[in-house]
Formats: C-alpha cells, structure tokens, sequence
C-alpha cells in the first residue's frame, strides 16, 4: 500500500495538468492512467484531427490556387505518409507529456482505478494490482463517444477514434450528427477528396454557434460538395462487404443514402462508470456527470473533479484550467473557476471561435449592449491570402464600453480569439482595444478595426 498527497486519476489535458501543478505545490503526487498518456486530446482526438484538418487545407489549396497563380498539372495524396505524419505528431506531444510528469517527479501508473473508499483506490492492470491510499484525488477521466442501438460500432460503422485511421479516404462517407466533431472531420475528408453527406438531428448544424458564423461554413460546404441535410432522423444502417446504406427520415419521407463508411458523432458520455462512484457516496448530475463546486470539489470533499465529467464544454482547454484549480484548491489557494472568457473553436472550413456572451445570451441575461461586425474582405492580410469569407463581431457593454463578448468565423479565427479572451478576463474596454497599435498587415488588424466600429469611428468601412 502506497501513501500519497494527491491521486489524479487519468492523463489527459486535465489530469497531467493538475498533477504538475499539484506537485508545483509541494504535494506528493501519483497519477494513474488505463489507456493514454496524454488523454484523447493528443492520441485519438484534438491532435490527430487538426492533423487530417491541416493535410486536407493544403490538398484542396494546392489543387485549386489557380487564381493566385499556382497551376498544377497533378496533386497526389500519399495517405500512408499522412498518417506517418499524424503518428509523429502524436508520438512528440505525447513523449512530451510523459517526459514533464517524469520530470516533475510524478510516478506514473498504468491500470484502472476502483475506489474502496474515499481514501483508497485499488488500480488493477491484468493480472497486477496495487492499492493506493491519498490525502485528495482528482478525477480527469474523460468522455467516450456515444454509441446509439441502430448504430452499433463495427468496421463501417465508426467513431471520431476510428475515423483518424482509416485504411484509405473514403470515396463517400456519411456522417450522423453535425456539431463540431462532425463537421470538422466531414470538412476535413470533403477536402481530401471524399462526398460526405452530414444528417442532422435539429434545426442546424454547429448548435453552440450563432446562425451568422455557421451560414459562412454552410456556405463553405456547399462549394466544397458537402450534402447537409437538417431535421432529419437517422433510422439504421445496412452493412454490405464494400460499405453501408444508411436510412433516415427528413420532410416526412424516409431516403437512403450509401457510402463506404458511416460516421456516428451524436455526443460523448462521461467516464464514470465503474469505479465505484457510488459506493463513496459522490452525487452524479444528469448524463453521469459529477456534482462540483467552485473549486471542482465533488460532494466528498476530499475528491475533486474536472474536464468532460462535470458540466460544461467537453473542451481539452477547459479541463486544464480546471485541473489547475482543483490542484490549488487542494492547496489551501482560493482558486476557482470563471468560464466567462473560456474560448470555444470549431476547425471548420472556415474557422469558428467564440468567447463570453454572445449578442442573444447577452440581451437573455438583461445587459444593455452595442454590436460591431468587421469583415475580413476589407483586410489586406485577408486578400493576400486569397480567404475573405467571414467577419468578426464584437459585443460590448454600452454602459462603460467593456466588452463582454467575441464572435469569428474566418480564416485564423482560432489564433484571433485568444485576444478577445485576453481582453474579456482584463476586463478592457472597445476603446482599449482600438488603441493597441497591430502590425499591418496582419489579420489581428480586424480587431481593431471591429472596435472601432463600435466606438462610431470606423476607418476602413463606412460608418452606417
């Protein structure tokens, strides 16, 4: 039986997070991991898929920059090479992350974790086992896709995880649910040379997003070939040796469409289950999620939980910021969590962020606001990079100018959104913001631009 501070238990973005910081604050800390190093984010998630992401811009820029002058008489795709890439990629960060928690004296463990009781946790991997007992535990267990009856996971029949693997791009791929996992991948094999056909439940595609920022990725998949079909309700899937026939049902009528994969995006469910939760007397929110307070502290004080087990976007950076609460708060600091200026992307073609309210939560909480929008077509980084679809929209407090809110869909929008973020948690004003000189020409200058609307002194474009 080992002793310890601190017992986290997965390695992801918020489990690894929170072990360094726990040991940044002189806990003695073990961490205990059952598959990954480095989570899903980095092996099977976030990494891998801004990989294909990436190789699908440069495949579809390539073949058709004609009218920035660039004529090729044939673009290939070596797909065992881009997966050769992908591997490294995911190879370097993850030895990066084992490489920190050794460094920072972090033991690590592999199995899966079983609580005891609220002091101790038994981790079992095959045949071995070990106990451990900890002072405090933090749980970063993360999320698994949701598997639904008519769509049970087989060889065509995938998931995000398999999607990043196939043998070859598929020549048609079908995918169930159009958030943002779905939608990027689709966009990303629709850009390799794949027609993919996205089937969704609601009313649109991108719900977390304003119709505004999504109708320029409809947009952007429509010239792309992608079908996006709305309201409608996936029924089953046929599988045969070379694909599957999918059947859904939209305006009434029942359709089928066939393809060589089909890709089911409908959520993630939390890692909850079995490891003895409920014999510890932790109290679970809806979709098993976990009770936590301010600080991530669950119902037993002792044991504290972050990332896609507890409410809220199931986002890799919100579970490190929250790994790096929980650690604190173990810690005796007063830390706790402000989502307010937690950013949110989507690595669609183009780019969508957001950060803090947007113009319709913001009028639903009461707040008195002003709306600015800026295209980027007016931009001059925006032209020389042949990409001008998009804009971004700023919304400040018209009382004291604050702003309290960021939206963009564009070109880089997921490198923009950190200074809206940065000036939402500095509490800066529309005024601070047209003040800062940006280097020109940049398409960080749009910032500048948008908060110069707002203060009815536009350059660029004609005040209205």
């Amino acid at each position: 039986m080992k002793n310890i501070d601190t017992l986290v238990i997965g390695a992801g973005p918020g489990g690894y997070v929170a072990a360094i910081r726990a040991t940044q604050m002189k806990q003695s800390v073990t961490i205990v991991e059952r598959e990954f190093i480095g989570g899903v984010c980095s092996n099977v998630g976030c990494i891998p898929s801004k990989v294909l992401i990436s190789v699908g811009h440069r495949f579809e820029q390539a073949k058709h920059s004609e009218d920035m002058g660039v004529v090729t008489q044939e673009v290939k795709l070596d797909w065992t090479k881009v997966q050769e890439f992908k591997k490294g990629v995911v190879s370097k960060l993850v030895g990066g992350v084992e490489g920190l928690l050794k460094g920072n004296k972090i033991d690590i463990v592999k199995g899966e974790a079983y609580f005891l009781d609220a002091n101790t946790v038994r981790v079992i991997d095959g045949d071995n086992a070990q106990t451990f007992t900890f002072k405090n535990a933090i749980l970063a267990t993360g999320s698994r896709p949701v598997e639904i009856p008519t769509f049970k996971f087989t060889e065509r029949v995938i998931n995000s995880t398999d999607a990043l693997s196939l043998p070859a791009v598929p020549e048609k791929l079908v995918v169930i649910g159009g958030g943002y996992i779905g939608t990027e991948l689709g966009s990303a094999y629709a850009n390799l040379g794949s027609q993919v056909t996205i089937i969704e439940g609601g009313k649109d595609i991108l719900a977390g997003f304003e119709k505004q920022m999504t109708q320029v990725v409809k947009k952007g998949l429509k010239l792309k070939g992608v079908e996006v079909v709305v309201g409608a309700s996936a029924k089953g899937v046929e599988e045969h040796e070379n694909g599957v026939i999918v059947t859904y049902e939209a305006d009434g009528a029942e359709k089928t469409v066939e393809a060589n994969y089909v890709l089911v995006t409908v959520g993630r469910q939390p890692n909850t289950d079995e490891m003895g939760l409920e014999a510890v007397g932790i109290d679970f929110a809806e979709r098993g999620l976990l009770k936590v307070d301010k600080q991530c502290r669950t119902s037993v004080p002792n044991i504290y939980a972050i990332g896609d087990i507890v409410s809220g976007p199931q986002l890799a950076h919100k579970a490190s910021y929250e790994g790096k609460v929980a650690a604190e708060a173990i810690a005796g600091e007063k830390s706790i969590v402000d989502y307010l200026a937690i950013p949110a992307v989507c690595f669609t073609d183009p780019e969508l962020a957001t950060v803090g309210y947007n113009e319709e939560q913001a009028k639903a909480a009461g707040i008195d606001v002003k709306v600015a929008r800026f295209p980027f077509v007016v931009n001059g980084r925006s032209l020389t990079l042949n990409a001008t679809e998009g804009f971004m929209k700023l919304i400040v407090r018209k009382r004291d100018g604050v702003l309290i809110g960021a939206q963009i869909v564009g070109t880089g929008a997921s490198d923009m959104i950190a200074e809206m973020s940065l000036a939402i948690e500095a509490g800066m004003t529309a005024e601070d913001i047209a003040l800062t000189i940006h280097a020109h020409p940049t398409l960080g200058e749009i910032a500048m631009e948008a908060a110069e609307v707002i203060m009815g002194r536009p350059v660029h474009v004609m005040k209205v």
